[in-house]
């Protein structure tokens, strides 16, 4: 079984060309600080602070506002979405998921990295999360806050973790509408202010469905590898069709946002600006077809997201 593994490793032209950078001149494998900070993927961490921005922009709306409570909610955020990042890499890679897939390798996928090290790192990012938390509580007094944090740390393992990973029977998009958009936003704000408002279950709405157009555009550029792998993703169960227009829904509902609460925030006019990201991906997405078209998509949705969550949160403050 595992010389089948290591041919499919070796036929994948991501992990030879990953193993050629990487390889010393002794032949030896030799990981290199960029090989750790690739396993991060940054470019996802637009879906950490959006949700976190937007919930801020809130609480400074009803003048309950707090700097540090304001930045433990992002840090919670950003160490949550870096250890479900290397949590994805360990559980894929030694499934054999990252076998089929198309693109950078990943450290575990790769064979190049102890999958025991890349589980070490999620774990430590994950208990950063946990210590920032706890200091965001204890600075509140919201202990049912802790609760909550565990749960969103148990929701960041089985992702694609545990024996019957949620990612793998669709069941992604709905957990990140849930986590990255209304927790994160609805808990920002809560975490600072005792005024229930509904404000931010709206713009926790919106900040979900971008963090879920995010996944969709992946998902839909892996469903060929996907397949072979046994990945059930809800782009898998649905087709490549289906998640076209689930994507385009996905980023413009958000718009209904600043449509409903532009005429006492005017504000929101600063929105309307994450169009101009936003229609491009659209366009690549009715018309695009090869992966490197989706990543583009990908890369553009990944900044409006960022781009919505801030400028909701400033329509809101200000």
């Amino acid at each position: 079984m595992n010389q089948a593994k290591d041919r499919r490793r070796s036929g994948n032209p991501a992990v030879r060309a990953a193993a050629a950078r990487i390889t010393a001149a002794g032949g030896q494998p030799r990981i290199t600080w960029r090989n750790w900070v690739g396993g991060a993927r940054l470019r996802t961490l637009p879906l950490a602070v959006a949700p976190v921005a937007a919930g801020a922009g809130i609480a400074h709306m009803v003048r309950d506002f707090s700097w540090p409570l304001s930045l433990l909610a992002l840090a919670v955020a950003v160490f949550l979405q870096i250890g479900v990042n290397y949590a994805n890499d360990y559980s894929d890679g030694i499934r054999g998921t990252d076998d089929f897939r198309v693109g950078p390798a990943r450290l575990t996928g790769s064979g190049l990295v102890e999958p025991k090290r890349v589980l070490a790192l999620a774990l430590g990012f994950f208990a950063l999360a946990a210590i920032s938390g706890l200091a965001a509580v204890v600075l509140s007094g919201r202990w049912w806050f802790l609760a909550l944090g565990v749960l969103a740390i148990l929701a960041a393992w089985f992702y694609t973790g545990g024996k019957r990973p949620y990612g793998y029977a669709g069941l992604g998009e709905v957990m990140v509408f849930i986590f990255f958009g209304l927790v994160a936003t609805v808990g920002t704000v809560y975490l600072q202010s005792d005024v229930q408002t509904q404000e931010a279950w709206f713009a926790g709405a919106g900040v979900g469905l971008f963090a879920v157009a995010v996944l969709v555009v992946n998902n839909l550029r892996d469903i060929p590898t996907d397949r072979l792998a046994g990945k059930r993703t809800l782009s898998v169960r649905i087709g490549a069709t289906a998640s076209r227009v689930l994507y385009i829904l996905c980023v413009l509902l958000p718009f209904a946002v600043p449509l409903l609460f532009g005429f006492v925030n005017p504000g929101m006019v600063l929105v309307w600006f994450v169009l101009l990201l936003v229609v491009p991906a659209v366009l690549i997405v009715l018309w695009g077809r090869t992966p490197r078209e989706l990543i583009l998509v990908l890369q553009l949705t990944s900044f409006a997201a960022l781009a919505y969550g801030i400028l909701l949160g400033v329509g809101f403050a200000f």
